[in-house]
């Protein structure tokens, strides 16, 4: 324990490196362990969206053809029929895919707080070691 109090300054400094580089690995070594459990849970995610697009594209095509037969019922042609209803789904899915473009703006995709927050942490250190 004496032995503990009578450290010299360069001692300290060096204790005080190892740990801080020990601190920064093992919190690096967490944000792997978080990012590959999340990383699963995207994939099994991913995988279910996949699945049920397909079963909803398939009954949604299934639809339309009903949509179809029904105006061939009221009197229009196969043809007109058709191409009423492939319009109508063809201006939805225009619509909806510019709608999804317009969200995806790269300028919204920046993290604009992370960037703020690490921008305030690099002033901060800055006026630290002044």
């Amino acid at each position: 324990m004496a032995n503990e109090t009578n450290r010299t300054v360069p001692d300290l400094l060096g204790d005080l490196v190892q740990q801080s580089s020990t601190l920064v690995l093992k919190e690096v070594q967490l944000v792997r362990a978080e990012i590959n459990e999340a990383v699963g849970q995207v994939g099994r995610g991913v995988g279910s969206i996949a699945i049920a697009a397909a079963l909803l594209m398939a009954g949604l095509v299934i639809l339309l053809q009903a949509l179809s037969a029904w105006l061939v019922t009221m009197g229009l042609s196969t043809a007109l029929a058709s191409l009423i209803v492939g319009a109508a789904t063809v201006l939805i899915g225009f619509l909806l895919l510019r709608a999804g473009v317009n969200r995806l703006r790269a300028t919204q995709l920046v993290p604009q707080r992370t960037v703020h927050q690490v921008s305030q942490d690099a002033n901060l250190a800055k006026e630290a070691v002044r």
